[in-house]
């Protein structure tokens, strides 16, 4: 099988000759053969490994993404990024922690931009809306 994994800046791996791969999404860990049905899931953090012609194993971490089979010979992933290694226990440990750390980064600005585009509202909101009638002339 041919694998490319790519980031939006660059083709991070190109492999022509892959007999197994092995990647996570939310569900689990799943494996892939040569002739795989086509196939298309949103992988989690994790390590992909696959071994090569000869039999030697490669990895590489990703920052979610997707992964694409097609016609059981091509695998395609694309990732916001990926830090290939032969270290696996590094890229288990360092890369994919630090990968957790600006995914949940990432989360607290949305969530405080989500609070500041709510707050604007709220203010536009109060800014537009007519007073009250007085009652009896009183404030």
């Amino acid at each position: 099988m041919k694998l490319v994994i790519s980031t939006p800046l660059a083709v991070v791996v190109e492999a022509a000759d892959v007999r197994h791969l092995r990647a996570e999404d939310e569900t689990g860990a799943f494996g892939i053969l040569p002739g795989h049905a086509d196939f298309l899931t949103a992988l989690a953090v994790s390590v992909l490994t696959w071994r090569d012609g000869r039999g030697i194993e490669h990895h590489v971490a990703v920052r979610g993404g997707i992964l694409e089979v097609r016609q059981g010979q091509s695998v395609a992933v694309g990732t916001r990024e990926a830090v290939p290694g032969d270290d696996l226990h590094r890229l288990e440990t360092e890369v994919l922690a630090a990968f957790h750390r600006r995914e949940d980064e990432e989360r607290a600005a949305r969530v405080d931009s989500h609070r500041l585009y709510l707050n604007a509202i709220r203010h536009i909101f109060r800014t537009l809306r007519p007073e009250p009638p007085l009652v009896g002339g009183l404030q």
